[in-house]
């Protein structure tokens, strides 16, 4: 049988391929140092990162002392980065830009090792630990290069991590109140009020943190209602006297109504 046209061009791909890895290979395994470097900086420019990778590691310990040491430093935390290892980029970024301040590489290598912790940074329903990260290190970057030209990207990043951890305080605060666990909900509301006192959710989580501490004080064992009710009261009487145009306002009256007429009764 003869070959078809696309078996051939199948077959010349597959040898090209093995042609492909025998050279890096070799390559990999010379001891010429100016060879490797010149050909991981191909590999990189060609953005095959695995194959630039595995030869910049090689010359960290190859040039260590030499006068090229920074350039395959600089290189090997972006390939790092391209192939979005970005927690390992990161530090590397960070530990450049630390070694070497006097680098031309050193301002984008710290924002670089920033913006990495930003990418690893979660949704607002996952765990904040590297949220709170990101956001210590693009405060870093900040302060230490208030001329730079990332500054704008900086705070913009540093604006949405904000708001994703205030949608995580806003999350928390009502599910605890969905699942009538109106204690927790009254306590976390109020972290979330104090901490993010321009939210879009303030009127929101104003109303239902007045409604929680109501169902709190009308679920409280009997030497507990006074004080609680009269902290429902507050609560109400707050978000009352900040929305006073609020759909909402009429079921708030009728609620204080309900406090006062049981603060009324135990006077």
């Amino acid at each position: 049988m003869r070959p078809t046209i696309s078996s051939f061009f199948s077959l010349l791909i597959v040898a090209m391929t093995l042609s492909s890895c025998g050279e890096f290979q070799d390559i990999l395994k010379s001891t010429d140092t100016e060879l490797k470097f010149t050909k991981a900086k191909a590999y990189f420019e060609a953005e095959e990162y695995n194959k630039a990778y595995e030869l910049f590691d090689d010359l960290m310990t190859a040039f260590r002392g030499t006068a090229k040491a920074q350039e395959v430093y600089a290189y090997y935390a972006k390939t790092l980065y391209e192939q979005k290892d970005y927690i390992l980029a990161g530090y590397h970024f960070k530990r450049f830009s630390q070694t070497f301040p006097s680098h031309d590489f050193a301002e984008e290598a710290a924002y670089m090792a920033a913006y990495c912790y930003y990418l690893e940074a979660p949704s607002s329903s996952l765990d904040p630990a590297y949220i709170y990260k990101a956001m210590d290190e693009l405060q870093l970057f900040i302060n230490t290069h208030p001329g730079s030209t990332h500054l704008t990207s900086s705070n913009e990043l540093m604006d949405e991590l904000r708001l994703r951890l205030e949608e995580k305080a806003y999350n928390i605060a009502y599910g605890y109140y969905h699942r009538s666990q109106f204690s927790s909900a009254v306590t976390s509301f109020n972290a979330m009020l104090t901490d993010f006192p321009d939210s879009k959710h303030r009127e929101n989580a104003m109303r239902v943190k007045a409604m929680a501490a109501f169902e709190l004080a009308k679920k409280s064992i009997e030497s507990k209602q006074a004080q609680r009710y009269k902290e429902a009261e507050t609560a109400i009487l707050e978000f009352m006297d900040a929305y006073t145009e609020s759909s909402e306002i009429q079921a708030m009256k009728l609620l204080n109504e309900e406090v006062g007429a049981y603060l009324e009764k135990s006077a």
